[in-house]
Parts: C-alpha cells; structure tokens; sequence
C-alpha cells in the first residue's frame, strides 16, 4: 500500500532505506522521547528495517519530491487497542524535519485510511511524560484525552514512565474533517475574491467557536 498526501508520500520500508533511516533515527533526540534507543550503527538500522518496520501498516514517511525516508508512522496493536476494530498510531519524523506540519499531515492521512479504508472505530495515540511534541500533534489532529497511566515499564530503555492515552473515533474524526474542509473552503473563497476580508474573518471566528464547542483545533 502507498499512501499520498500534499507533500509526502507513505510507502513501506526498504532495505536500501537504511542510510536515511540512519541519518535520522540515530539522533538521541528522536527515539528516547518515543521509548526507543538511538539506532548504533547502519547494520543496527537495517536489522530494525527488518524486523520493527516490516510490520504490516508500518510506513516510511517520504519527501515526495526525493522519495527518501525521513520518519516513520504506522499501525499497531496492544494494550491501548486490543479489539478488531481499533489500532494505536505510533510516528517520528527527523529532527530536522520538526516544526513543519508533517506528521500532522500523515497522521491525517493515516487516519482516514483507517476509517474509509481499513473498517477501524478507534484510533489510539500516546505519549510519555515530557514529549510535548508528540502531545501537540494529537491535539492538532484532534484526538480526546483518555487517561494517565503511570509505573509503565520502557524496556528497551530500561526506564519507568508515565503515559498518557488519547482516543479519535470514527464519528469524532469525520467532524474533525467537516471543520478542516470548511477552513479550506474559506481560504478559496477568499483568495479568489468571493467573499471579503470581513467575511471571511467573520465566517471564521463563527466557524472557530464551533470547532471549539467540539475540542477541535
């Protein structure tokens, strides 16, 4: 399966990945936030290629104009997602990638799949105490806060965390896209003159307290 959004593309992971997947997974800022170790070397990286990211739903997040990996997203089940019709979202992305939108465009892209194409209810996502990031990316893509969990044991790291779990399902994420498409009918209306700055900041704001009553950004 390969997946497209506006400036990525979603692919499965390649042996001939491991250089990129190196470059970036090695950085100690990347994976410890996550609950993973810096891949040690390139033969490291190509063993992880082979074994964590050959996992079904697991794909490398590409650049579409250089194809090249820069991060990773995907699928999987646990304790948070047990059931048939529900997966927890996992990502990274490089650190000279952060601060871009393009995990939220992934994970976007992600979760429709989910919900039009693979037949899930619910979305998992979590995060450990301190990853604000990743905390911000759930918010964005408006994901509802579940719970706290602490005493969690990181065993590749060999640490104890607290985590915290928030859940998107399927009715909630076809609001949340309701919103994010009347934002863009605005902006073309707007950019092509049919409607004023004063209306478009009007039907805005009204659009905005909407999207508030929800919970979603």
């Amino acid at each position: 399966m390969i997946l497209e959004t506006e400036r990525l593309i979603l692919r499965p992971w390649r042996e001939d990945d491991v250089a990129d997947l190196y470059i970036y997974a090695s950085d100690p800022d990347v994976g410890p936030p996550a609950g993973w170790p810096p891949h040690t070397s390139v033969e490291n990286s190509l063993e992880i290629i082979r074994t964590v990211l050959s996992a079904p739903e697991t794909y490398a997040v590409c650049l579409k104009e250089s194809c090249k990996p820069i991060g990773s997203i995907g699928f999987h089940r646990n304790d948070l997602a047990e059931q048939d019709d529900e997966y927890e979202l996992g990502y990274w992305i490089g650190k000279p990638f952060w601060g871009q939108g393009l995990i939220p465009e992934a994970s976007r892209e992600m979760l429709r799949y989910a919900f039009e194409d693979l037949g899930m209810n619910r979305i998992w996502c979590g995060y450990y105490d301190g990853n604000e990031k990743s905390r911000r990316v759930q918010e964005k893509l408006g994901f509802v806060y579940q719970r706290r969990t602490e005493g969690i044991e990181v065993s590749l790291l060999g640490e104890i965390r607290t985590g915290h779990s928030n859940l998107m399902t399927k009715e909630r994420w076809q609001k949340v896209e309701l919103f994010r498409q009347q934002k863009k009918l605005l902006d073309t209306f707007l950019q092509n003159g049919a409607i004023s700055r004063a209306q478009y900041d009007k039907s805005l704001g009204d659009l905005r307290e909407l999207m508030e009553m929800h919970g979603v950004e």
